[in-house]
């Protein structure tokens, strides 16, 4: 198995790729070590334009959360901007110059970490307006891509993963009970193991559960 981890850097990102590198040859690449920034599409195009194909597996784990706000009053454009640069568009960049590094005749992943609070259907406490949105939007995304690279991929899985709530510096200060990294890490590609191209456009938490759009 041959995996790419983009943000290997991070703190789901690193326990993924060291999870992955068990199985097979991991790549990770961040923008600390590599210079790939997901909001830059010229740095996603050179950076993955030095690596050969194929990959089995891509797993864009990038993101940010910002400071969520609490009411309508704390709400910015700005910042939604900026959640979507990062968060929705930022893992479609990757997927839009890395869809030549997967299989075109075998089963292939391109997988990018979402979270519950993206979900529509399963919001109910409100708030978090530009951290939901910009999940919301890479889950429709992911759905879209879904279609369009099945034409031509036909066995590929495109999927966005709810990872829980991991201990890492993205969720410090936050009181809900948290996973290591390491079983963040496990659980993920148990998943990704798991999905067959039937599901490919999905959005599952890290049991495998199907989340409400």
């Amino acid at each position: 198995m041959r995996s790419l981890v983009i943000g290997a850097s991070g703190g789901i990102g690193a326990a993924l790729a060291a999870e992955l590198a068990l199985r097979g040859e991991t790549l990770g690449l961040s923008r600390s070590a590599d210079g790939i920034d997901v909001t830059d599409e010229a740095s996603i195009a050179d950076a993955l334009a030095r690596l050969d194909a194929p990959f089995d597996l891509i797993v864009v784990a990038t993101g940010q959360l910002g400071t969520p706000e609490k009411s309508l009053r704390g709400f910015e454009a700005a910042e939604l901007a900026r959640q979507v640069a990062v968060n929705a568009a930022g893992p479609l960049l990757v997927l839009k110059h890395g869809l030549r590094l997967l299989h075109r005749d075998r089963r292939a992943v391109f997988a990018a970490l979402s979270a519950r609070v993206g979900s529509i259907g399963d919001n109910s406490l409100g708030g978090w307006y530009s951290y939901r949105a910009a999940k919301a939007a890479l889950n429709q995304l992911l759905r879209s891509a879904a279609i369009e690279v099945g034409r031509t991929h036909p066995q590929a899985v495109i999927a966005g993963l709810h990872p829980g709530t991991v201990e890492t510096a993205f969720t410090a200060g936050y009181a809900q009970p948290k996973v290591s990294p390491a079983l963040a890490a496990a659980r993920l590609v148990a998943v990704m193991d798991a999905l067959g191209p039937e599901q490919s456009g999905g959005f599952v938490d890290y049991s495998g559960a199907t989340i409400p759009w």
